[in-house]
């Protein structure tokens, strides 16, 4: 068993896709019509067959106070693992992309946090070798 698709709530899936292609560099995998919304999933570059990203509408009424909640106590909605945790900061903040937790040692992983215009907050990590030397 292997997760296949996971799901992120957008408030707006063109300005959720648009933030997610151009400025985070993931591509579209699925863009199905499904009346007023659309089954819209991202997936990595670096992993095309890998778990898809589905930028779901934040349409359903416990959707808000739940995203409301985690941002008010900084819990971030996903976790995504970039290798070089430090120039993928600057090459985001460079493209405007506004940090709520700049990088910073966090046990096991370099982390940062960033607002993702659609309502979540997303941890990036990078894994720290803990390889005996």
């Amino acid at each position: 068993m292997k997760i296949y698709v996971t799901s992120i709530f957008v408030d707006d899936q063109d300005k959720a896709e648009k933030f997610y292609t151009e400025v985070l560099g993931f591509k579209v995998k699925h863009n199905i019509p499904l009346g007023d919304n659309r089954w819209l999933t991202v997936v990595s570059n670096e992993d095309p067959g890998g778990t898809e990203l589905l930028l779901e509408p934040s349409d359903h009424p416990a959707v808000s106070p739940f995203k409301d909640a985690l941002v008010a106590d900084g819990i971030a909605a996903h976790s995504f693992e970039v290798k070089d945790l430090d120039a993928e900061w600057k090459k985001l903040s460079d493209l405007g992309v506004e940090f709520a937790t700049e990088p910073m040692d966090a046990g096991a992983v370099h982390m940062a946090v960033f607002d993702d215009t659609c309502g979540n907050l997303i941890q990036l990590i990078q894994m720290k070798d803990t390889t005996p030397s």
